[in-house]
């Protein structure tokens, strides 16, 4: 038999989910994360759940695995420090930057511009230059860019960026430049632009590797580290990583191009919930991934994602894939507050976090947390993860109790109160990806999972009118499974950047199957077999003028017989359903770009035993939940005993391992014949 394993590491807890691939049969586990050194706490997660499914880590054959080690460098400015090599008369580039200032009206006067990434102080000149359409227009000098790596040399950067004017056209200057740097700077990572991104707007490229060669050095140690560990274990599966826009890139290639992995964690997610709806027979989703600290949403429309063409991180962004996913300071840790000026009731984005964590965890915790109040509503019972974690219903009460006196309000209505509030706040993160981009939410069911996903899932989607509400298996590792549950994934991309109406379909075929080779090759090399690979073509087409393009799916046949005309009319149709206007400037073809794809994991989901409807044996014990304004009377059951067919009326909470589901009183809960709780109001 063989088995994947998807691992996703959060702040908090590491997951892990083993999947055995003959049988759709899976175990999941949770260990405490260890940010010193996040290998450890994975081969510790790798132990326990071998022994749980009784088999030895050797028979593991495929570790996926979801990491924000990038994305951390990133936020908490760890990543290394960079030396930039650029045409000479462009050593202000990145100072420079774009016009776009964040925050409205007068944000020019609040926004704190962030540093780059290359400090001006670490970025050199070098002569020669490629002309516009990629022939030199000056040779560059071998005695000139020795001298300026001799200076970078002399600052101790740890790593550098080549980024030449045109160079997307031409990179030989590139090359040159670094074959020098391996001779003068043997042992330091570089990147070269071309090879990174090769798109014209030279400082979006010029950005996109300078953040790649910041963070490489960071993933490249950890990456080598855990693959060395791995093997000491006895595991010798090929180790493959989650990139930002959903699909895998193996160990080797993440270490090369790590800008790819800085959205890799909350990918995870929404694969997982793409295998989800696939099982269940839902194609259309709107994800609703609520953690400690926060929520991350994304649509799924035709079980495909929405993709972006730009990673944002903090201030960053770069010109990388991604999976759309926004994220809303709204999570289970975030904490109540009432400030003095306005009196009003507000929630997060500060958040107690892991340490002291909510005042219901008895670790510490003094201020009133999301979890505090679902405590108190009696929406999360007493105790947690199969009643190995109490929870202190009586502290979160006392917590809570200091919002009700500041609104001179009863606690439950201030408990509640919090819960609508972060309610909202999801809610309003679901609009922008749903609304604001020309979707009717009420065409989408809603998934929520992250441990406290399922708690909220219900309220949002009544709010949203997306039905059914579903809490998926697994919810709280559902990062993990979606972990390993994708397929390999590759793109080249080329800039064209000429008018549609000057454009044959003859020179896009010819660039589209050209960058098809060369992505086929990528996955052959990485053990994917050619007959496994298939290849999809996107087209970046904007009016001439705009500042910004949108990606447009093709297929040379389309092409071929629709014709250039049928592109542009798409493309009207779908600027129409994003911003609700069309031009009358002529159409303009930015870019080219080509996706090889490995084969997709033939992964059926386990069939549960069939029940008759009643959930009886599933009952834990009666309980009490404040819900409309009263105390009504509720039941508590055990997830792992419900049978498919089972149906829970509610208000009814349904506890599991990893996370908890609730159902409020005018809905009820069916479960679906793998497992799924599907929640849709009484009829």
């Amino acid at each position: 038999m063989s088995y994947r394993l998807g691992v996703d590491v959060g702040g908090t807890f590491t997951d892990l989910l083993l999947f055995n691939e003959a049988d759709g049969q899976f175990w999941r586990h949770k260990t405490p994360s260890t940010p010193h050194d996040s290998s450890v706490g994975i081969l510790t997660g790798v132990e326990a759940i071998c022994e749980t499914a009784g088999v030895s880590p050797s028979d593991v054959d495929v570790l996926l695995h979801g990491t924000t080690v990038a994305t951390n460098a990133v936020l908490e400015g760890k990543g290394a420090r960079v030396g930039l090599i650029v045409t000479e008369g462009y050593r202000q580039m990145m100072q420079i930057a774009r016009s776009f200032v964040p925050g409205g009206l007068a944000g020019w006067i609040v926004w704190p511009k962030p540093e780059p990434m290359a400090a001006l102080e670490d970025t050199f000149e070098i002569k020669g230059r490629m002309n516009a359409q990629g022939g030199e227009l000056r040779p560059i000098d071998e005695a000139n860019i020795r001298a300026q790596l001799e200076k970078l040399k002399a600052r101790n950067v740890e790593a550098i960026t080549v980024s030449l004017m045109n160079a997307y056209l031409n990179g030989a200057h590139e090359r040159a430049v670094g074959d020098l740097i391996e001779e003068v700077l043997p042992g330091v990572p570089y990147s070269l632009s071309h090879e990174v991104l090769p798109e014209m707007q030279e400082y979006e490229r010029t950005l996109t590797t300078v953040a790649n060669a910041a963070v490489r050095p960071v993933v490249g140690r950890y990456v080598r580290n855990l693959r060395e560990n791995l093997v000491k274990s006895g595991m010798n599966a090929r180790l493959s990583l989650l990139r930002s826009d959903g699909g895998l890139m193996s160990s080797q290639k993440s270490e090369e191009h790590p800008v790819n992995l800085l959205m890799s964690g909350p990918a995870g997610g929404v694969t997982g919930a793409i295998w989800v709806g696939k099982n269940a027979g839902i194609k259309n989703i709107l994800t609703l991934d609520v953690g400690g600290t926060s929520t991350d949403v994304a649509l799924i429309e035709n079980l495909e994602a929405r993709r972006v063409r730009t990673t944002e991180v903090g201030h960053l962004s770069v010109r990388a894939s991604a999976l759309d996913v926004k994220t809303v300071g709204a999570g289970g840790g975030s904490i109540a507050y009432v400030p003095e000026l306005t009196g009003a009731l507000r929630v997060g984005p500060e958040s107690a976090g892991a340490v002291p964590g909510p005042v219901a965890y008895g670790k510490g915790g003094t201020q009133p947390t999301v979890t505090d109040a679902n405590v108190v509503l009696g929406y999360l019972p007493e105790s947690l993860l199969g009643g190995t974690f109490e929870l202190d219903r009586e502290g979160a009460k006392k917590a809570v109790q200091t919002i009700a006196d500041a609104l001179g309000i009863d606690l439950y209505a201030a408990a509640r109160g919090i819960i609508d509030i972060v309610n909202e706040n999801m809610f309003g993160a679901l609009r922008m990806i749903s609304v604001q981009q020309g979707y009717d939410p009420r065409d989408f069911a809603a998934m929520g999972f992250g441990g406290a996903g399922p708690l909220h899932i219900n309220s949002v989607a009544r709010l949203m009118g997306s039905w059914p509400a579903i809490s998926p298996v697994s919810p709280g590792v559902l990062c993990a499974l979606g972990d390993a549950t994708t397929r390999m994934r590759t793109e080249a991309a080329r800039s064209f950047s000429k008018l549609a109406s000057q454009t044959s379909q003859e020179e896009i075929d010819k660039i589209l199957f050209e960058m098809a080779d060369e992505t086929r090759k990528e996955l052959m090399e990485e053990a994917v077999k050619a007959e496994d690979i298939t290849v999809a073509f996107e087209v970046d087409v904007r009016y001439s003028g705009q500042a910004f393009e949108v990606p447009m799916e093709v297929t040379p046949e389309e092409l071929k017989e629709k014709g250039i005309s049928w592109l542009t009319d798409r493309f009207d149709e779908e600027h129409r359903r994003l911003f609700t206007f069309n031009m009358d400037s002529e159409h303009e073809i930015v870019n080219l770009r080509a996706v090889a794809l490995g084969p997709v994991p033939d992964l059926a989901a386990a069939k549960l035993p069939v029940g008759n409807g009643d959930p009886s044996d599933a009952k834990i014990r009666d309980h009490e939940l404040w819900m409309d304004g009263k105390m009504v009377p509720a039941v508590i059951y055990d997830r792992s005993k419900l049978k498919a067919q089972d149906k829970i009326p509610g208000p009814a909470i349904i506890v599991e391992m990893d996370s908890t589901t609730l159902v409020e009183g005018d809905c009820e809960a069916v479960v679906d014949p793998v497992g799924n709780i599907l929640i849709t109001p009484k009829e």
